[in-house]
């Protein structure tokens, strides 16, 4: 047995060159390699389902969608409040009655109103309560109703009137009763720009942050 024949080999494996027996078999590098990718593969996909599932339970998809910008609006604004309709002097009905002692001074005040679109009811003296009792240049009385609505168009054409309304007052038609400072209706131009100042202004929608 040689010298360099390690113990109990029993003589089978003899060393006769400068290299040595392999005692264990070659390592495989490439399984190896192709294991630890399927388990990053494994481990990446138990992730991703993990996340579906948290997503899924928590509403996350609701809560994007929640907070998403809204899309660019088309056409007309449904936000935008219709502007209301300024009732036109050929649907409101004025009586006109004389409160001073000046003759004839109703129905001239009439077929001026008549000429500018007005419907024109009665026309006379004013009543008792009224009779040389207005020292202004007159009062415009009316229904709870036209407070806002037809009361604000007849005062277009009679500057400086008093306005009053009468909750016990049946039908829709106004009373004009001329007072003792009475001169005479608004200039025609005067009385149209006041009454185009009574139609509201357009809706301007609001700037949306987003830019459509």
């Amino acid at each position: 047995m040689s010298m360099l024949t390690p113990p109990g080999m029993g003589g089978k494996y003899r060393i006769t060159g400068d290299k040595y027996p392999r005692m264990r078999p070659r390592r495989r590098r490439g399984r190896f390699a192709f294991g630890l990718v399927a388990v990053v593969a494994v481990l990446a996909l138990i992730g991703w389902g993990t996340w579906q599932l948290i997503d899924v339970f928590t509403g996350g998809k609701k809560a994007s969608a929640a907070n998403a910008e809204p899309d660019c609006p088309t056409g007309t604004d449904a936000s935008a409040s219709p502007a209301a309709t300024v009732p036109r002097p050929s649907g409101i009905t004025v009586n006109v009655y004389n409160a001073t002692p000046r003759t004839g001074l109703a129905k001239t005040t009439a077929d001026e109103l008549k000429k500018r679109g007005f419907k024109i009811g009665e026309v006379g003296n004013a009543p008792t309560q009224f009779d040389q009792k207005i020292k202004g240049t007159g009062i415009l009385l009316g229904p709870d109703s036209a407070r806002n609505t037809t009361l604000p168009v007849l005062a277009t054409q009679l500057g400086g009137a008093e306005r009053r309304t009468d909750a016990g007052r049946k039908g829709t038609a106004l009373d004009l009763i001329i007072g003792t400072a009475f001169k005479g209706l608004a200039n025609p131009a005067d009385a149209e720009k006041a009454l185009a100042a009574l139609a509201p202004s357009k809706t301007t929608p609001a700037t949306s942050k987003k830019n459509c």
